[in-house]
């Protein structure tokens, strides 16, 4: 069985939610000059208790499942690139999944269609019936409550709307150019 480095079960328990909620991309400000967050584009979801949960959509690494779990045969069949998801928990995999029903324990709702998975078991199941159903990612995004808002308040992030396309688009580099372009001058609610 593939061993994956887990995010801690507090983690897992702060992440269980009833029902989708309404995800954001959050496309960087153009000034934002931070070389961790320059040009990057996130999915981000509401917590229960008021702070969000996110992932990088683009930044692909060089490093596929298969050359982080040799051992493993179904992730030597994923020839997608891992992505950087962010700095929490860096040395967790996750998993982005679209499926029309919860692919299993540790997974909640992002988006209707999309979930994440935080749970070992249930992205080795993924890996080895549905590969193709999902993107993973090493670390994730983690704020605070309030957090994100007031970043958002300052001017780092525009947001749009979030959709399953977007977020398993193939071409991910082009991504924050074309949407830091859209965004100019749109203002989503928040």
């Amino acid at each position: 069985m593939l061993k994956h480095l887990l995010v801690g079960l507090a983690l897992l328990g702060a992440f269980q939610v009833a029902s989708a909620q309404d995800p954001v991309l959050l496309v960087a400000h153009p000034e934002f000059r931070d070389p961790a967050w320059r040009e990057t584009v996130l999915i981000a979801a509401p917590l229960p208790n008021g702070g969000h949960v996110g992932v990088i959509l683009n930044r692909p690494t060089s490093t596929t499942l298969g050359e982080l779990f040799p051992e493993h045969a179904s992730s030597q069949k994923v020839v997608d690139p891992v992505h950087f998801g962010g700095p929490f928990s860096a040395d967790a995999l996750v998993a982005l999944v679209s499926s029309r029903e919860s692919p299993g324990e540790g997974t909640f709702p992002l988006a209707r269609d999309l979930y994440l998975a935080l749970d070992g078991p249930t992205i080795d199941r993924i890996i080895e019936q549905a590969p193709r159903a999902a993107r993973y990612y090493v670390g994730l995004v983690v704020w605070q409550p309030g957090e994100l808002r007031l970043e958002v308040e300052k001017g780092l992030w525009s947001l749009r709307q979030a959709d399953v396309g977007t977020v398993f688009r193939v071409d991910s580099e082009g991504l924050w150019h074309e949407l830091s372009a859209a965004a100019r001058g749109v203002r989503v609610r928040w």
